[in-house]
């Protein structure tokens, strides 16, 4: 029986413009033929201008085309600090998702604004709690 499944590691990645910069930064060849190439673990693979270079564990890269990239990947969320500190703290309290967000709904958040913001966000904080996230910088 095929199942359905999703991954949730998290990457880095760099958009490939083309540019000297990231043409030394990656190693990659321009040829006259193909264009730009890669080496990856399989061999050369031909990037394009505007391809995701995905970096791999070892140091090891691979490219991947931007339409397939935007389907398969999305961006942490971009939460506040106090934000992160509540999902760190409640995590090491071994808090669970639904406990947070019964706190949030009664109130019983200790920091003003914070249930608010929970409570107007709760996708992008469930996918924080979940995924991982990445903290607002400070203005």
């Amino acid at each position: 029986m095929i199942k359905v499944y999703r991954t949730t590691a998290t990457i880095k990645a760099e958009q490939f413009d083309g540019s000297d910069n990231m043409i030394d930064k990656y190693h990659i060849e321009i040829d006259g033929a193909y264009g730009f190439r890669l080496e990856t673990l399989e061999g050369w693979l031909g990037v394009n201008v505007n391809d995701w270079i995905v970096a791999g564990i070892d140091g090891e890269y691979w490219p991947i085309e931007d339409e397939a990239f935007k389907r398969i990947y999305a961006e942490l969320p971009v939460i506040p600090k106090n934000i992160a500190c509540l999902i760190k703290q409640n995590k090491e309290w071994n808090y669970n998702l639904g406990m947070v967000f019964d706190d949030a709904y009664s109130g019983h958040i200790w920091e003003i604004g914070v249930g608010e913001w929970i409570i107007a966000h709760t996708e992008m904080f469930a996918r924080a709690w979940l995924d991982g996230y990445r903290v607002e910088e400070d203005e």
